[in-house]
């Protein structure tokens, strides 16, 4: 597989599952954009969106930090133009970036209901309708989310619904572009992990070094991804993907390399078997 001379636009990417996505793309040869507003470090969190770039152009590709907000329209406008300057177009959406609050909705501050969904819902949206005059020029046009299967089953609508609502929004927004943009042959998928993944979120929210070590490393939903972007784009679209069922089309049966220990801890919204 090459990725080599196509033009990746990301959401975040900072750290965690979105970097992991940058440098796996990057050893592949893509040139790789990211939008992020982590300028300056944080001294709860790993990472800047220059760091990152850093990695990802160690790595082997073409990297691109703008500092930006993805909810803000010339945000984004600005880093749509500043890709196609620097590369000449875009290749790949891949929307990463996002906020997550687990509480119920009596508990929930509506300044944490509106990141939720300014991050998930307006900048999923803003990154992809500004990059889709991009896409319709590109041999392979893909858009990846970071989202899940859209499980409506009680246990996940009553957990932690305004999360929930974040995150299947971008999902439906996702699958809707599969098929609007069908007759353009521009790609729509989403990729979401089975197990928990071992990020600076699952550290800090939702279980500390427990959780940690009940989950697969963020090389396992970079993995898929590549599989995912790889792929014709008019042969692969409309799907929410988890990341073991797309390596295991690929071939692969052993997840070792992924990390985690005894019961791996399955992720939000994916039902244990």
């Amino acid at each position: 597989m090459s990725l080599t001379g196509r033009t990746i636009i990301m959401s975040g990417g900072s750290r965690g599952i979105g970097l992991a996505v940058g440098i796996a793309a990057a050893r592949l040869g893509a040139n790789v954009t990211l939008l992020a507003k982590t300028d300056k470090p944080d001294p709860r969190l790993p990472g800047t969106v220059h760091t990152a770039a850093a990695e990802i152009e160690e790595a082997g590709g073409q990297a691109l930090a703008v500092v930006g907000d993805v909810r803000d329209e010339a945000s984004v406008e600005n880093a749509v133009a500043q890709t196609v300057e620097r590369f000449g177009g875009i290749d790949i959406v891949l929307n990463n970036a996002s906020a997550i609050a687990l509480d119920g909705t009596e508990d929930l501050p509506m300044k944490r209901f509106d990141l939720m969904t300014q991050i998930q819902l307006r900048g999923t949206y803003l990154l992809t309708s500004k990059s889709l005059p991009h896409l319709r020029a590109s041999a392979n046009p893909h858009i990846l989310s970071l989202s899940p299967p859209v499980n409506l089953s009680p246990q996940w609508l009553g957990k932690h619904p305004a999360y929930t609502l974040a995150k299947y929004g971008m999902s439906l927004l996702t699958l809707g572009w599969a098929a609007e943009y069908a007759e353009h042959g521009i790609a729509a998928n989403c990729l979401w992990p089975e197990t928990l993944i071992a990020t600076a979120a699952v550290q800090n929210l939702l279980g500390g070094d427990a959780a940690v070590e009940r989950s697969r490393t963020p090389e396992i939903v970079a993995d898929a991804a590549m599989e995912i972007l790889g792929r014709p784009s008019r042969e692969c679209t409309g799907n929410a993907f988890l990341d073991v069922d797309v390596l295991r089309d690929a071939g692969v049966t052993d997840f070792s390399k992924y990390g985690g220990t005894g019961d791996l801890e399955y992720d939000i919204f994916v039902d244990r078997p």
